[in-house]
């Protein structure tokens, strides 16, 4: 984006007994918190950390961050009480819907709410090979776009980022893989013209160093029509101008594209309001403490913050974004929304459990139930 043993058991045996340490402003923190994360050495993980040293450095907690490679292994120690956040990305949008790896028995529609998030300088679109001549998404149709087997976030921003250019997967040769390196590795060989990634990630700079080169097509956010069919794949993207990335992207030569926050900070609706309120206090307000400890860190800046998203903020988190006065109407509006899409999935959900199906039929009958449920209520299923 491990952890051995003994870490992971302390952070299962969590106390939620305040510690007596003076804490200031308000912010009252248990001696030990947990998080999870990414796997250790990714910009999650480490970012993580970072600011787990600016907590340790005011109020003298432990901020322990467990390490998962996935969705769910992330997911499950926040359901069962091991880790109370985490520090996530567009998973958060598959919990909250129920679907893909979260579409099974055991799992379902999850109400994750957000405290805060990371928006970098760095977008997050396809990149094409420069030595193609494409220039926009339109210029794509017919070439060669790689995608990875298993991998949701970045099939769909994929097939989100082309539609901007009015493309689907029938427009394009859809070349799969069975890793996000072995993707890449396949651009600078010359297997694919296109493939989805931050504009800083790594491979990334192979490609531009390779004699192919590479070039980001903008989604500029003036088109409304183009980024209206982004959002309507995946609303969790927004429109964003990177300054960081490989090819054409500089402060000089800035990239008018598209992100999504990440890591995004979540927690469950039925968290402890006072501990969801300290925590994201205590982030928010030690940022000086940690911004210069990473580049990516700016994203957690107030003016990074995505307030007006596809998953809704925890209540105790607007409560602070109000006193502080940047939540406005149209935010709580649209909070609001996502929080009663949320209970109309709830309550969808709840209809499975007398089914007697398993596997592949129940996932069929969720996603058949929870598309007629959002419809009844006038929202977009996105996922059918």
């Amino acid at each position: 984006m491990g952890i051995n043993t003994r870490l992971c058991a302390a952070a299962a045996a969590v106390a939620f007994t305040f510690s007596t340490a003076a804490f200031a402003d308000d912010v009252k923190l248990p001696s030990t918190i947990a998080w999870s994360a990414y796997n250790t050495g990714t910009t999650g993980y480490n970012q993580s950390v970072a600011i787990g040293k600016a907590l340790k450095d005011k109020y003298g907690i432990d901020l322990r961050v467990v390490p998962g490679k996935n969705d769910i292994s992330r997911m499950g120690p926040l359901r069962s009480d091991k880790v109370q956040f985490i520090a996530n990305g567009a998973g958060t949008f598959y919990a909250s819907e129920g679907v893909f790896n979260f579409a099974t028995p055991d799992w379902g529609p999850q109400k994750v709410q957000l405290l805060m998030s990371a928006t970098s300088d760095a977008n997050l679109s396809v990149g094409v090979a420069a030595d193609t001549g494409v220039k926009t998404f339109q210029d794509l149709k017919g070439k060669r776009v790689g995608v990875v087997r298993s991998s949701p976030a970045l099939t769909i921003g994929t097939q989100a980022i082309i539609a901007f250019g009015g493309l689907t997967f029938d427009d394009v040769e859809v070349v799969e893989f069975g890793g996000y390196g072995a993707m890449w590795k396949g651009m600078v060989s010359g297997q694919i013209d296109a493939a989805f990634a931050s504009t800083v990630s790594g491979p990334t700079k192979q490609l531009e160093a390779s004699p192919r080169g590479i070039y980001w097509p903008p989604t500029p956010a003036a088109d409304k029509e183009g980024w209206a069919r982004i959002q309507e794949i995946a609303p969790y993207f927004v429109p964003h101008t990177a300054t960081l990335g490989t090819g054409n992207i500089s402060k000089d030569t800035p990239h008018d594209g598209a992100a999504y926050p990440y890591p995004i900070l979540i927690t469950r609706a039925d968290q402890d309001p006072d501990l969801v309120y300290s925590m994201v206090k205590a982030v928010h307000s030690e940022y000086d403490s940690y911004k210069d400890s990473l580049p990516a860190m700016s994203g957690w800046a107030l003016e990074n913050q995505t307030f007006e998203w596809a998953v809704p903020y925890h209540q105790s988190a607007v409560k602070y974004w109000k006193e502080i006065g940047v939540w406005t109407d149209d935010m709580e509006a649209n909070n609001n929304k996502m929080i009663e899409r949320q209970n109309v999935l709830a309550e969808a959900w709840a209809t499975m459990k007398d089914k007697d199906l398993d596997g592949d039929a129940f996932k069929d009958e969720w996603m058949k139930v929870r598309a007629a449920a959002l419809e009844a209520a006038g929202m977009n299923p996105i996922f059918k």
